[in-house]
């Protein structure tokens, strides 16, 4: 029995703890996903809230034919996604990212490198925050968080082969918007 498993066990038989070591656990991925999909640190904390909770509640609808992350993932996901089309327009993830001060500094970078290296995050986050939603998904679960094709068709609900579809067709359009930046950024500076 794995440790998820076991703690599940344990707060659906009382103990409300166990299921405080699930959070701890997973929040902060759950935050990160979030965090891409939404664009705004304290919409994405109160999604994972909100995620949870509804975990927390419907704990004992998990039928444990998946992994427990796989399923929380999915409900943070749907909230995010449920989040992003009651809030129209879309918030800039890279104004995001610069607000919340998420940025990683290395102490040791040569500061040309850091400053490089940051330009090229944020063409990659502007780039994510234009394509369309379903493309959008695919590519913050499979580049950013790393899941294999089945948990993005479990998280999803689609077929795999929608999955290899849809990621392939999103970093061709990611690859055309950073081709797009590149050539504007030669033209600005030629200026």
């Amino acid at each position: 029995m794995s440790d998820d498993a076991q703690l599940i066990d344990q707060t659906l038989a009382g103990r409300s703890e166990a299921f405080g070591e699930l959070v701890l656990k997973y929040q902060d991925r759950l935050f990160n996903t979030v965090f891409h999909v939404v664009g705004h640190a304290e919409d994405a904390r109160d999604i994972v809230q909100e995620a949870l909770v509804q975990a927390f509640i419907k704990l004992e609808t998990f039928r444990r034919q998946s992994e427990f992350y796989t399923w929380l993932y999915r409900i943070a996901f749907n909230a995010a996604i449920s989040h992003q089309r009651r809030r129209r327009p879309m918030a800039s993830i890279d104004r995001a990212r610069e607000n919340a001060n998420l940025e990683p500094t290395d102490e040791e970078d040569d500061p040309a490198e850091s400053l490089e290296r940051k330009e090229r995050c944020r063409w990659v986050r502007r780039a994510i925050a234009q394509l369309a939603e379903d493309y959008r998904a695919v590519i913050v679960l499979r580049e950013i968080d790393g899941c294999c094709y089945e948990t993005i068709a479990e998280v999803l609900d689609l077929p795999i082969g929608t999955v290899r579809s849809r990621l392939h067709r999103a970093r061709l359009q990611l690859k055309e918007r950073l081709s797009e930046m590149l050539a504007a950024e030669k033209v600005e500076d030629r200026d």
